[in-house]
């Protein structure tokens, strides 16, 4: 008995733990049910108040105008010294001075550096005693042809004497021809001087050039700057032994003017070359630091290479600036701007107007109705924040340069031209419409 009434007591246990499972899942499913039919009542309500709160599109338009715009091509230049000399001694010697500081700018003419004089000052001297020696050698060389030139003419008047004594029988003939044989001997002589004196004069010619050469090594132990410009590294000291054309003492570059050297595409290079044919103005550089300062530098077009480069396509240029301020300076790079003339009355939109898509470029040109066309346009060159409009478009015209991604052919705009709020109004828009879709889903 106990145990039939202990067997009731389970079954019963066990249904109501059924009945309590069945109740339990039964609940999660209407709390899922209403969790989805809430959850699909508000993204209706979402989309519908996407639609309904939609309204005119705010965007932020500008008119495309007109204006000369200059033709430029950009490039990457490096600055070089106008004229880079290197320094170097042309005799050997020893460093006695020093007369600037490494960095010094420099004068033309202006004392660098000062070797020792003694050697060559003692070179000189012993040339210009030589060269007296030589003085007083051509001196006795002539005296000694005077004499015998004179002395020549004795002997031969006195032949010319004997000579017609001997014809009258007054003289024997061995008599005349012993004075004839003087005088040819006296004439023998004088021509012998004459090369003894043209003899001296060579050395004494050769003797003055060495003169001059001592005096050229003298002067070489002071050296001196060859044009203005700006030292470099100092690369000897005082008492260092410098031998004649090897060690560079010191470079100095001129940089006042100076040059900037780059490289243009060579489809540019006939209009280059008729800019720079006789009596064409010179085209204008322009070259702008890469410095805390980017303050642009102008100058003009003074070279053209002589040759393409097949490998890049391109025409090496140089241009020459006055750089009085000094800002450009040697092995530095700077962005270049070259232009090659002015395109008058071009179209110009804000950069922003332009758009890119699958079939090009395009603008959204907003008409008098308010509503907006997608014009396909040309572009051509980028001047600072606007872009030239070859094709497609009218100066004149408004074109929308913010809100573009809410457009579509046709939308109906409301233009803001505080160029901010577009953005915020059409959030706010949005969130009207979701406000109102979870209003009608609660309900």
């Amino acid at each position: 008995m106990r145990r039939r009434d202990l067997d009731i007591t389970r079954g019963t246990l066990l249904g109501a733990r059924v009945i309590l499972a069945v109740a339990v899942i039964s609940a999660a499913a209407c709390s899922n049910k209403t969790s989805a039919a809430g959850a699909g009542a508000a993204g209706g309500g979402r989309g519908r108040g996407g639609r309904g709160g939609g309204g005119d599109a705010v965007v932020v338009t500008a008119k495309a105008f007109e204006k000369d715009v200059p033709v430029d091509i950009a490039a990457i230049g490096n600055v070089e010294a106008f004229a880079a000399i290197s320094i170097r001694s042309q005799v050997t010697g020893q460093l006695q001075e020093i007369a600037f500081h490494e960095g010094d700018f420099v004068k033309a003419g202006q004392r660098l550096f000062t070797l020792d004089r003694r050697p060559f000052e003692a070179a000189l001297a012993q040339a210009e005693a030589n060269l007296a020696r030589d003085k007083a050698l051509l001196a006795q060389a002539e005296a000694q042809l005077n004499r015998d030139a004179s002395n020549a003419e004795y002997q031969q008047l006195t032949a010319e004497r004997q000579s017609q004594l001997q014809q009258r029988g007054i003289i024997s003939k061995d008599a005349g021809e012993q004075a004839r044989a003087q005088s040819d001997a006296a004439r023998a002589v004088v021509s012998a001087d004459r090369a003894n004196v043209e003899s001296a004069k060579a050395e004494l010619v050769a003797q003055e050039a060495a003169v001059e050469t001592a005096r050229v090594q003298l002067g070489y132990t002071v050296i001196m700057s060859p044009i203005d410009g700006r030292t470099g590294n100092l690369e000897v000291k005082v008492g260092s032994l410098i031998t004649a054309n090897q060690l560079e003492l010191i470079t100095v570059d001129r940089v006042e003017p100076i040059y900037v050297t780059f490289a243009v595409p060579a489809v540019h290079l006939a209009t280059i070359k008729s800019h720079m044919s006789a009596g064409a103005a010179k085209l204008q550089v322009t070259a702008t630091p890469q410095d805390a300062e980017a303050q642009p530098v102008i100058g003009t077009l003074a070279f053209v290479d002589n040759a393409v480069d097949m490998a890049t396509d391109t025409i090496k240029l140089k241009a020459a600036f006055p750089n009085a301020d000094r800002r450009l300076w040697p092995g530095q790079f700077t962005r270049v701007s070259l232009r090659l003339g002015m395109v008058p009355h071009a179209v110009v939109v804000p950069s922003q107007a332009v758009q890119t898509g699958q079939d090009g470029q395009y603008v959204f040109v907003v008409k008098a109705d308010s509503t907006v066309e997608q014009r396909p346009i040309v572009s051509a060159q980028r001047v600072d924040q606007d872009i030239v409009i070859e094709k497609g478009l009218a100066a004149g015209e408004t074109v929308v340069t913010e809100g573009q991604l809410r457009l579509e052919p046709g939308s109906r705009v409301t233009t803001d031209t505080g160029g901010g709020g577009g953005g915020g109004r059409g959030r706010g828009g949005r969130g009207q419409g979701q406000g109102g879709g979870q209003g009608r889903g609660l309900q």
